[in-house]
């Protein structure tokens, strides 16, 4: 397919994707629709590794393996994980309460002494 861009002229060809029929079918607001499932996976577009400006970063495509290094991620005991819930959920709660308190207070005009 001939397309062309800002007076430049190239050529795209875009990938097909063969699909088969499935069984689930239907019809939404008077419109019949099908799904489809893929016969193969689309083929994924190389990555390049690029600079701009000084920052690296990368196109389209999965990270290199050298390029990530690997993080380790701390292994939580069920009650460290479920202590950590409940901090969160009650700061959280806090801060929705004094976020409150503070609306409140500014909509009736008063100072609050400390």
């Amino acid at each position: 397919m001939k397309l062309s861009y800002r007076g430049i002229s190239y050529e795209y060809n875009p990938p097909e994707v063969k699909t088969a029929q499935s069984g689930a079918a239907g019809k939404y607001r008077g419109l019949d629709w099908r799904f489809r499932n893929l016969n193969k996976s689309p083929v994924l577009q190389p990555s390049a590794n690029l600079k701009y400006r000084g920052v690296a970063y990368q196109t389209a495509g999965s990270p290199s393996i050298s390029s990530v290094e690997p993080t380790k991620t701390p292994t939580l005991s069920t009650q460290d994980k479920a202590r950590s819930l409940m901090l969160n959920y009650h700061k959280a709660l806090q801060n929705r309460q004094e976020s409150m308190l503070k609306r409140s207070t500014a909509e009736l005009g008063s100072v609050v002494h400390s």
